[in-house]
């Protein structure tokens, strides 16, 4: 190739970074604000040999950039950074380690663990102020001049709306490696999640909206290997604009666009969870990759007082600097380079809090949120926050702009502790159930902003979480100190598999009651991948390091008689959101507003069908509940829809609440089979740890009342917002001054109520009392359980929230 002899580089331009072929040759742009040399190397197809080594002639703001005339896609390439190394001071150049360009499109060859890859000497006194002058390129891979064009037809996105999404959550390796109707190449790739078979599992399933773990380039951590062991979930990233190389049968990008196009085709969204909060060079001793060598000032935050030292408040080693305006740039750039060349529909931002911290702390007016909001591509697509991380002021649920789903880490282990029986729960649950309006009703958010889950890829999975009351992490290498070890879990009698037939009865029970939960609560809900048939990774709650059989989806068990049961039924739940607008509505239920006359749009009962009373609400051991929602179904008729639950380990016979209505059983967690059933006027018997959605039409008399925004339950006219004033909604507020609460009047009447006083609770007179807003549990307990330390396996520990209470992190994910 001509330009592989070149002895030099034309002046090219500063923008877009990164290198973009033009149809006549390349230009090559990388930022670099207190480098004294760039080198352009260059390498032949293979990546092996370098061939070239050519200066970037220009700099421009701080972006060093070259021309490369007849230069063609597939040319590998790499970066070397001359500058000074001095740690003390936050620089860490080194010209012997080649760099990897920050918006390399592709990536060929292996990364292979070496001491060279270390700009110090590793085993020097002087620690990171030595200095390795081995050349690192054996050890690395190269990046890849890419051609964007692709023919994606009549591609159109399905812009699901938010109430009705369904979002399924699962990993492009692990869902594939075992499924059957696959050639092997095809296994772990987006060949396979592309699939008909697959798609049509999705479908069946009712998902709308499927989320990857990352599919950035990541590597495997010199500790994983080190114990023969690699990282699973791929939160260490490599390239922020490059693939996964081993997700791609091919090795060609296409791939991953025909997967994502063929979903589209089926109604179904992609979103991609991306780590931009941290990199995979570790802290100031980790290696020297990309960022860390062209940059390190600048890409990452470090410690003012010692600049030597990072910050680290993703508890993986450093912490991305979006501060810097190129840093932020480069995150911006790759969201819009994911939307615009491969038609992703939206995110799930890793560790979220971090992108927020400004100098002050977390603002959800940082920077990084107001680019967000202000662009015109990325404002269009979906944005779901982990509202965490391990930095001061780490936990933010609710407390991310309008736009923003929420991961509801509350609503996770309410529905568990409430069906492993925990004492008092019954408030808290009312509010996951409406909505959690007491977490994020402001600002005009509506109830999809909270994303409903039970389960997630960090922790157990459902069936584990039936089947172990404490973690199995041994596989991890790590003692089983790695992950939580409060999951809010039972193992119904045995711990692990059993073959005793009343044990699993019991298990399969509670598992599709929270089910029943999650699909019935107004939010979003998020289905774990493999759920559906009782995946099971035999206890372990922390599997990032899992690359195999424990982690990867067993599709035999989706065939067997049981898997089939299930799925069954997590789609007849999936079902009946679509169905029953009422269970996936755009705005919050209101305990002052009627639907029809003398019916509120919500109501909680207990078994006898009686409203609950302020003192019952306060009662501790009282175990079982009934809501009662009412509203226009799909015609714009009036329905109204009962969902009883016993929680107890006592069988109750629950009586709907009057007035009297034809009554049919939608789904029982207890005969799965069953659906359109009559429910008796007098009432049935429910098994313990049972959930029963029923549904009932209204006459002409008791049909929707269209003026319904325009006047309250005694008739008084409502001010102008009061559609988004549920002021009665039963809710157990978040402590006013634990992070995230909102000051306002209802969170703070809320916050109140806790003191019991029954004067705090207004309560119609006509109807009954709605739940009391009290917090579930003081400021200093959630204090105590965001304080909660979790480790993840990885070089660093990382404080979690996922599997616990109000942890500010969640291990890996």
């Amino acid at each position: 190739m001509r330009a592989a002899t070149a002895d030099r580089l034309e002046p090219g331009r500063p923008y877009p970074l990164g290198a973009n072929w033009n149809g006549l040759g390349i230009n090559f742009a990388v930022f670099s604000a207190h480098a004294t040399r760039i080198q352009l190397c260059l390498f032949d197809a293979t990546g092996r040999k370098e061939i070239a080594r050519l200066d970037l002639p220009e700099c421009t703001d701080e972006i060093w950039h070259g021309y490369l005339p007849d230069a063609h896609p597939g040319t590998v390439y790499a970066f070397r950074a001359d500058g000074p190394y001095q740690p003390q001071h936050g620089h860490r150049f080194n010209s012997s380690k080649l760099l990897l360009d920050p918006y390399a499109r592709k990536l060929i060859g292996q990364f292979r663990w070496s001491d060279a890859l270390f700009a110090y000497r590793l085993h020097s006194n002087r620690a990171d102020l030595s200095i390795d002058r081995r050349d690192s390129a054996p050890a690395m891979p190269k990046c890849v001049v890419v051609d964007e064009t692709f023919d994606w037809r009549d591609d159109r996105r399905p812009e699901v709306p938010w109430p009705q999404t369904v979002i399924y959550e699962t990993h492009v390796r692990g869902v594939s490696m075992r499924r059957g109707g696959l050639r092997q190449p095809e296994r772990g790739t987006f060949a396979a999640l592309g699939s008909p078979g697959f798609i049509e599992h999705l479908l069946r399933l009712g998902v709308t909206t499927v989320e990857l773990l990352p599919v950035h380039a990541f590597v495997h951590s010199r500790a994983l290997v080190n114990r023969g062991l690699r990282n699973y979930w791929g939160y260490d990233t490599l390239g922020f604009f490059a693939p996964e190389p081993s997700y791609l049968s091919t090795r060609r990008l296409d791939e991953m666009r025909i997967a994502i196009r063929q979903l589209h085709a089926a109604g179904i969204e992609v979103l991609l969870d991306v780590v931009y909060n941290h990199t995979c060079e570790g802290n100031q001793l980790g290696p020297t990759l990309s960022w860390r060598g062209l940059d390190n000032a600048s890409y990452y935050r470090l410690q003012p007082n010692d600049p030597r030292l990072n910050i680290d408040e993703t508890g993986c080693g450093n912490t991305l600097n979006l501060s810097h305006p190129r840093v932020l740039q480069m995150v911006m750039d790759s969201l819009r380079y994911w939307c615009t060349a491969f038609n992703i529909d939206g995110f799930r931002f890793d560790l979220s809090v971090t992108l927020g911290r400004e100098p002050n702390g977390y603002d959800k007016g940082s920077g990084f949120f107001d680019a967000l909001g202000q662009d015109p591509i990325l404002a269009t697509r979906k944005l779901i926050a982990e509202p965490w991380d391990v930095g001061p002021g780490g936990y933010q649920l609710g407390n991310h702009p309008p736009g923003f789903g929420e991961w509801n880490d509350r609503f996770r282990d309410t529905v568990r502790r409430f069906w492993r029986g925990d004492a008092g729960m019954r408030p808290e649950l009312a509010a996951r159930l409406a909505g959690s309006a007491d977490i994020f009703h402001h600002q005009r958010r509506r109830p999809w902003a909270s994303i409903n889950f039970v389960t997630a890829h960090d922790g157990f999975t459902l069936a584990d979480l039936v089947a172990y009351s404490s973690k199995h992490n041994e596989a991890n290498g790590e003692d089983n100190h790695d992950g939580r070890d409060d999951n809010c879990s039972a193992n119904w009698g045995v711990e692990g598999t059993t073959d005793d037939a009343g044990i699993r009865a019991v298990r399969a029970r509670v598992a599709r009651s929270m089910l029943v939960t999650l699909y019935a609560a107004l939010g979003t809900p998020m289905l774990l991948g493999g759920d559906e048939f009782g995946r099971s990774q035999r206890g372990n709650n922390n599997a990032y390091c899992q690359d195999n059989e424990l982690s990867w989806f067993d599709w035999e068990l989706a065939d067997s008689e049981d898997g089939r049961q299930l799925s069954a039924f997590v789609a007849r739940l999936a079902a009946l959101r679509r169905e029953h607008p009422l269970l996936s509505g755009p705005r919050y239920p209101s305990g002052d507003r009627e639907a029809a006359p003398g019916l509120r749009e919500i109501d909680w009962f207990d078994e006898r069908g009686e409203s609950v009373s302020v003192p019952a609400w306060q009662d501790r051991e009282r175990r079982a509940l009934t809501m009662r929602r009412v509203g226009p179904d799909r015609r714009g008729e009036c329905e109204a829809l009962l969902l009883m639950l016993n929680g107890s380990a006592q069988p109750l016979r629950f009586v709907p609440p009057a007035p009297m209505l034809a009554w049919r059983v939608l789904a029982d967690s207890s005969r799965p089979e069953v659906e359109a059933e009559a429910l008796p006027a007098e009432g049935i018997e429910l098994p313990p740890h049972t959930a029963l959605i029923a549904a009932a039409k209204l006459g002409a008399r008791e049909r929707v009342r269209l003026d319904e925004t325009n006047t309250d339950a005694t008739g008084d006219a409502l001010p102008e917002d009061a559609e988004d004033a549920p002021d009665e909604l039963p809710a157990a507020a978040a402590p006013a001054d634990e992070p995230g609460a909102q000051p306002e009047p209802v969170a703070q009447r809320a916050a109140a109520a806790a003191s019991a006083s029954r004067q705090s609770i207004p309560v119609p007179a006509s109807i009954g009392a709605c739940a009391p807003r009290h917090a579930a549990g003081t400021a200093a307990d959630s204090a105590a359980r965001r304080e909660a330390p979790r480790h993840t396996g990885r070089a660093s520990p990382r404080a979690a929230a996922p599997d616990s209470a109000r942890a500010p992190a969640p291990p890996r994910g």
